[in-house]
């Protein structure tokens, strides 16, 4: 989501409807346990400083979905539109283009393709597939179906809904899912949108973020806040089959020079944002 879309303290109207868009949170298990003797990482990419898309904050890799995000049924596999419809609350075609939206997002900006011909997925295509996704010259189903490799919904996990705040100008309706990178695959740096990427221990990140280290949106640090009470990805992925999507839409405050989001019905969701305003 973009930076303006949770921190700007302008109000507009009237309301401007949320974009779709879709984040994955990359999970690996570490060789080296981190705090509390947690192997869990995630994949974080701090972005080009202004940028009028989240600029200067560390994210999770993700973006809107596309006009070109639609794919033959032929080519999918895992867990059908409609429950992944069920499980956003949105109608099935919306939620097959956020799955969509998801595996081509995290291809482009860290070059993880969660596609392949068995759930271990693949990323045997063609060299040049990452960097016509990016231009726009050709869409994931065209990739995909090149190569012979369907797409694999099994792969993501469904794991929660933020929807920026009415107010702004900018607003997303993200879908957040999360992953465990397959087993031959590597994240890389591999994008013009951030400077630097890294895996990260939960607790690190919150660290780095409360000495100032990293800046982080809402969704962001409550994620990571999340994941950091589990030991490792086996824990999240099982956490998934007991938790509820939970739709966050939250609520900007100001008072002065002091800026606050806060999210309705969980009440210790507050985060304060008056120095990224």
């Amino acid at each position: 989501m973009g930076v303006n879309a949770f921190y700007s303290p302008r109000m507009s109207t009237p309301t401007v409807a949320a974009r779709p868009a879709a984040t994955v949170v990359l999970l690996r298990d570490a060789p080296t346990p981190g705090s509390g003797g947690a192997t869990v990482q995630v994949f974080l990419q701090r972005r080009v400083t202004g940028m009028a898309f989240a600029g200067g904050m560390t994210v999770f890799p993700g973006g809107s979905v596309d006009s070109g995000d639609r794919l033959d049924p032929a080519l999918w596999r895992g867990p059908d539109p409609q429950w992944w419809a069920h499980q956003f609350g949105c109608t099935p075609a919306d939620a097959a283009r956020l799955v969509i939206a998801a595996v081509r997002e995290t291809f482009e900006e860290c070059g993880v393709l969660l596609a392949g011909p068995d759930a271990a997925g693949c990323a045997a295509v063609d060299p040049s597939a990452r960097e016509d996704l990016l231009a726009r010259r050709r869409a994931l189903g065209d990739v995909l179906e090149a190569a012979g490799l369907p797409l694999r919904a099994d792969l993501l996990a469904p794991w929660a809904r933020w929807v920026t705040p009415e107010a702004e100008p900018r607003r997303y309706d993200t879908a957040f899912f999360v992953a465990a990178v397959p087993p031959e695959q590597e994240a890389d740096a591999r994008t013009t949108e951030a400077v630097e990427a890294s895996w990260w221990h939960p607790a690190d990140a919150l660290a780095g973020a409360l000495r100032g280290e990293l800046l982080l949106m809402p969704p962001t640090q409550h994620t990571l806040e999340a994941i950091a009470e589990h030991a490792d990805v086996a824990a999240v992925l099982a956490a998934v089959h007991t938790r509820r999507v939970q739709v966050h839409r939250p609520v900007l405050h100001r008072d002065g020079r002091r800026v606050e989001v806060t999210v309705p019905g969980a009440p210790t969701l507050r985060y304060d944002v008056s120095g990224l305003v």
